[in-house]
C-alpha cells in the first residue's frame, strides 16, 4: 500500500481549519511547514473529490494552492534520506538515522530508520510527547505505546527504565519497523502488536499510557485508555491542535482521567492527565 502525500499552501489560521476539515475525510497525519502543511492519508482511503471540495469551500480566504503526491513504498527511504536531520530534544534526547554520528553530551541517544512509518521526533507532536517523557517516572513501570509509529515513544521508555512496553498501531509495516527499530536500540523489553484497542481487551492495566495518534481517534477510544489506567497513574496525549483541547478534555473528564499541564509547539498539543 502507498500513502498520499498532500501539500497545501495556506496562512496559519485557514491552515488549522483545513488540518481539521482534513482530519474528517481520512488524513491523520500532518507536518507543519514555513508556506503551510503537508497531510498524509494511504492510497486506499483518499478521496480526491472530497479534498477538492473542501478546498473550494475556503477559496477566496487568503492565498490557498495545494497538489497531492504518490509516495510509493519503494521511494519512501529515499524521500526521508534525503530531508533526514539529526535532532536534539530538550538538550537531553539525540533523535538520528543510524547512519549519522553519535552526538556528545546528551543523556539518551535514539537510532530510528522510519521507512514507511512515522514518528522521527522531528513533528511538533512526537517532540512534544519526549518531552513530557522525560517528566515521568518510568522506572520499572509497564507502558503502553499507542499508534507507536516508528516505535519511539516506546524506545524513549525504555531508556527511561520501563521495564516493559507494549507498542501498537494498526499498520503491518508500522509493527514491522517499530520491532527492527527496538532491536536496533538494543531494545528487550518491547512487544510490537498489530491492531487497534479491541487488541487491549485481555491486558492487565498499565502505569502509564502514550497515545500520539490524532484528535478522532483519542475521543473514539478514550473509554479504553480510562480502562486499563489505575487510579494516579497518567496517560499522555497528542496529535492534536491547541483548540481541540477543550474536546479532548472534556471527554477525557467523562472517563475519570483529569487534566494536569500540557505543552504546546507551534499550535500542536501534548497533554498530561491522571486517572482519577
Amino acid at each position: 500500500m502507498d500513502f498520499i502525500e498532500l501539500t497545501v499552501q495556506a496562512p496559519r489560521d485557514l491552515a488549522d481549519i483545513l488540518v481539521a476539515e482534513l482530519g474528517e475525510v481520512g488524513f491523520d497525519t500532518f507536518e507543519d511547514n514555513d508556506a503551510g502543511f503537508c497531510a498524509y492519508t494511504t492510497e486506499e482511503v483518499f478521496d480526491r473529490d472530497a479534498v477538492a471540495e473542501i478546498m473550494s469551500r475556503y477559496e477566496g480566504i487568503g492565498e490557498l494552492a495545494f497538489s497531492d503526491r504518490v509516495i510509493t513504498r519503494q521511494n519512501w527511504n529515499a524521500e526521508w534520506e534525503k530531508n533526514f536531520q539529526p535532532l536534539i530534544i530538550a538538550e537531553k534526547v539525540s533523535v538520528r538515522a543510524p547512519f549519522h554520528p553519535k552526538p556528545e553530551g546528551v543523556a539518551y541517544d535514539i537510532e530510528i530508520m522510519p521507512r514507511m512509518s512515522f514518528g522521527t521526533g522531528h513533528h511538533e507532536t512526537t517532540a512534544l510527547m519526549i518531552e513530557n517523557q522525560l517528566d515521568i517516572d518510568h522506572q520499572g513501570k509497564r507502558v503502553l505505546d499507542m499508534g507507536c509509529g516508528t516505535g519511539i515513544l516506546a524506545i524513549m521508555a525504555e531508556k527511561l527504565g520501563a521495564r516493559q512496553v507494549l507498542a501498537v498501531d494498526v499498520e503491518p509495516w508500522t509493527v514491522e519497523n517499530a520491532a527492527d527499530n527496538a532491536a536496533e536500540n538494543h531494545c528487550r523489553t518491547i512487544e510490537c502488536r498489530l491492531g487497534g484497542v479491541e487488541t487491549l481487551a485481555e491486558e492487565a492495566p498499565f502505569d502509564l499510557i502514550l497515545a500520539n495518534i490524532n484528535r478522532n481517534v483519542l475521543l473514539e477510544d478514550m473509554h479504553e485508555y480510562a480502562r486499563l489506567l489505575p487510579t494516579g497513574k497518567p496517560i499522555l496525549f497528542s496529535g492534536f491542535y491547541e483548540e481541540d483541547l477543550a474536546k479532548i478534555t472534556a471527554e477525557a473528564t467523562k472517563h475519570g482521567l483529569r487534566y494536569e499541564r500540557h505543552r504546546t509547539l507551534r499550535s500542536w498539543v501534548s497533554a498530561i492527565f491522571i486517572k482519577l
